[in-house]
């Protein structure tokens, strides 16, 4: 990855050319390879090194914290971009097979808390935007290190939740709607073919298979799986649907880890 990033750096005559050093935060696995690239393009040899101390590591501390700044003002932009958020719904309901646009989707982790303690996450994006209000977490107790039936006791209570504010009179229902009465027009997990199949059990126990969709958001290679298929389906890099649900993904990971500093 840090070669990789060196070279499209410094690809097509950088405006201020080509150093004789480079910092990186630790060394790219193919280091020759990347210094000899680096010479051809200089003209002269081109020193890769990863700074120990000092103030070559303080540069490198800053250069750090002023790109993650920057990414986080990037990435808080686009998510405000209306259209940006238009088009990502769009794709998500074209590349997923979805009945209409997901206007509300929510998305699930699970965290440990010690031993078979989980806590479960539930995070909400209400017209691709997070809606803080509408987050929840359920805490968790199943026999032994069980990921799959922690999230599926997460999943089996909110969704039981739905039905029964769904199933009641009328004259029963509270003036005001509450964070269960709406069901997601997606419902992500985070995870895999696993957590995924976890989640299809849920909506088929329930009998909500027809009424909403699941999907799964695999961190190692950002792949998106949905029944019915055994190979992924692959977002295009850098396209607004795939930013969406890397954001809700990343969102719900947060929100359950943040529970162990409250």
């Amino acid at each position: 990855m840090i070669g990789r990033i060196v070279e499209l750096l410094y690809a097509d005559d950088p405006p201020t050319g080509i150093p004789k050093m480079v910092l990186v935060p630790h060394a790219p696995a193919e280091e020759a390879t990347v210094s000899e690239w680096l010479a051809g393009q200089r003209g002269t040899r081109v020193e890769i090194r990863v700074p120990q101390r000092g103030d070559r590591r303080e540069l490198l501390a800053t250069v750090t914290r002023n790109a993650e700044e920057a990414f986080v003002r990037h990435r808080m932009k686009r998510a405000s971009d209306h259209n940006a958020r238009s088009r990502a719904l769009t794709e998500l309901q074209d590349a997923l097979g979805l009945p209409e646009a997901p206007l509300r989707i929510e998305c699930y982790d699970m965290a440990h808390l010690q031993g078979t303690d989980y806590v479960g996450s539930m995070v909400v994006l209400t017209d691709g935007l997070p809606d803080k209000r509408q987050y929840r977490r359920f805490k968790v107790h199943v026999p032994g290190n069980d990921d799959y039936g922690a999230m599926a006791e997460v999943l089996t209570r909110r969704l039981q939740a739905y039905i029964d504010e769904r199933d009641l009179p009328a004259s029963e229902r509270g003036d005001t709607p509450g964070t269960f009465s709406y069901p997601p027009q997606l419902l992500v997990v985070d995870g895999g073919q696993g957590q995924l199949s976890v989640a299809e059990r849920v909506v088929h126990e329930l009998g909500l298979a027809d009424e909403i969709p699941v999907a799964a958001l695999a961190k190692r290679f950002e792949q998106v799986y949905v029944p019915g298929r055994d190979d992924p389906i692959d977002l295009p890099r850098g396209s607004e649907g795939l930013f969406m649900l890397q954001r809700v993904r990343d969102e719900a990971h947060r929100f359950a880890n943040s529970f162990h500093r409250e």
